[in-house]
């Protein structure tokens, strides 16, 4: 029997997911583990809003892109920290909540801007 070669498109699909796959793969741990609090932790009101809050919180996922967060603040790490930290308007704080690692593997997740 003679060998059947693959369709072009097949092999484009194979090859979409191959990269779709290592797109989600390019986190680092430190990165993943940032994911994860943030899914636990914060994606329920900033993404979610399954509180059914008025007013919606802003999506974080680009929150580095901009050089100003949604308060007006630079948006730096040290003043993402202090509103996660202390909260600001509606947002409760969250001292206490997090140590220094998670918050490190927080703050690094959000660089990534990858939802």
């Amino acid at each position: 029997m003679a060998p059947t070669s693959t369709p072009a498109w097949l092999s484009l699909i194979a090859l979409l997911a191959l990269a779709g796959c290592r797109a989600k793969s390019a986190l680092t741990s430190q990165q993943l583990e940032g994911q994860h609090l943030y899914n636990v932790r914060c994606a329920h009101c900033h993404e979610l809003n399954d509180l059914a809050l008025k007013k919606v919180p802003p999506n974080l996922h680009h929150v580095f892109s901009s050089p100003t967060l949604p308060s007006g603040a630079p948006a730096t790490d040290l003043n993402v920290e202090r509103t996660i930290l202390a909260g600001r308007g509606m947002m409760p704080p969250f001292a206490g909540s997090f140590n220094q690692e998670q918050m490190d593997a927080l703050l690094s997740y959000l660089h990534a801007g990858i939802r």
